[in-house]
């Protein structure tokens, strides 16, 4: 009785502390999003100078985050991986409160995406590797985690300008919730040393072509593509958002800033709802039933008229979409039993091919417009359709 209830409890710590670890991210992230036209002004940035701090930390780090998943391996190795990507991630954060020039911004968000994959992604797979079975029921609260904290980004800026401070208070602020962050999950680590270390020798990194032979056999590149391909109506859908609102629907920025609010507190509640329906029924039956009332709601959103009626079909799509990330990144990482950290890297890896989503709807904007670019992502769930119609690749290793 006394054991199950100690282990019950590391469990809880273990899950409490990478829950932590999403929202200190995820907080980041909506943070630097409210903050950039205040950096901007601060730091005289160009547009060109504000498109690389976008695009040059998510390549160039992304990059250095590939290695970080297969050669962290698992046990005591990876906890320590996690811990000092965790430093790293924390400096980072406060590198960008103290920068006072382009270079030394760009080089701070240029080390936080390889921090980020050691801290956050590695915690990631180790919360998935500690309950298998439930993948899928404990990546909703990890998404849950991060949507609570791409919302309170924002909320954080508008509070720390209210009381007087400036960018640089809230991104401090922010550095301080990433070291609680990462005093809970170096707490949580000492209460379960040792428990995952027969999980090494398997976990460890294969090879190049054993690691592709084996990515392609278990059906991993199937949920890799799926992710991606899901992004278009996740976060790529939300970065134009509130253009469409304005250029499309007509619209005044803060209608469309209330539309953006719309959409992140409804993905919010899906979030929520999810955890509680992932408890009752099949994730792929879940998955399915989503992605078949996406096929109808996004359509309605782009042609129902009224400014209303589209932000009531707004909230409606990100509810229905709420499932996607958590389910497919649960199925990648089942595909690989006992590889979560080619997992890691595998996903790093596809995140530079799906860097080019929002490059393409720019385009495709660019010479039929807007309007005509956000239709063609109704194509998205139907491509989901036809590859979550398919009987499910290899279903692990041998």
């Amino acid at each position: 009785m006394n054991a199950a209830r100690l282990k019950s409890g590391q469990a809880l710590a273990g899950l409490l502390a990478a829950l932590a670890v999403e929202f200190a991210d995820e907080l980041v992230d909506g943070t630097k999003s409210a903050a950039m036209p205040l950096i901007r002004h601060d730091l005289s940035l160009s547009y060109v100078q504000v498109g690389l701090l976008a695009a040059v930390p998510l390549l160039l780090g992304s990059l250095l985050e590939l290695p970080v998943g297969v050669l962290s391996g698992t046990g005591r190795r990876r906890r320590r991986v996690i811990l000092a990507g965790g430093v790293v991630f924390v400096g980072a954060v406060l590198g960008v409160a103290l920068a006072h020039s382009f270079l030394v911004l760009l080089a701070a968000l240029v080390v936080f995406f390889p921090a980020s994959g050691a801290f956050v992604s590695l915690t990631q797979s180790a919360l998935l590797d500690a309950d298998p079975p439930r993948r899928a029921q404990l990546m909703a609260r990890w998404t849950l985690a991060g949507s609570a904290g791409d919302v309170a980004g924002p909320l954080l800026v508008a509070a720390v300008l209210a009381a007087g401070g400036s960018w640089r208070l809230a991104f401090a602020l922010v550095g301080a919730a990433g070291a609680v962050s990462w005093l809970a999950v170096a707490a949580a680590s000492r209460t379960s040393e040792g428990t995952e270390e027969s999980e090494g020798a398997e976990n460890s990194w294969p090879g190049l072509r054993a690691a592709l032979r084996i990515s392609v056999r278990s059906g991993a590149f199937r949920w890799l593509t799926l992710l991606e391909v899901s992004d278009l109506l996740l976060d790529v859908f939300s970065a134009f958002l509130a253009l469409y609102l304005v250029a499309v629907v007509h619209v005044s920025p803060a209608v469309a800033a209330l539309g953006v609010a719309v959409r992140l507190g409804a993905g919010l509640a899906g979030d929520v709802l999810l955890i509680a329906v992932l408890e009752r029924f099949s994730a792929l039956a879940v998955l399915r039933v989503s992605v078949l009332s996406t096929c109808l709601l996004f359509p309605a959103f782009l042609l129902v008229p009224g400014l209303w009626l589209k932000l009531a079909a707004l909230a409606a799509v990100s509810v229905a979409t709420a499932p996607w990330y958590p389910v497919l990144k649960a199925e990648l990482f089942a595909s690989l039993p006992g590889r979560s950290g080619l997992a890691v890297s595998l996903a790093s890896a596809s995140d530079l091919v799906g860097g080019l989503g929002p490059l393409a709807v720019g385009l495709l904007a660019e010479h039929f417009g807007l309007a005509w670019a956000l239709a063609s992502l109704a194509a998205v769930p139907l491509a989901l359709l036809l590859g979550l119609g398919r009987r499910r690749g290899g279903g692990g290793l041998d």
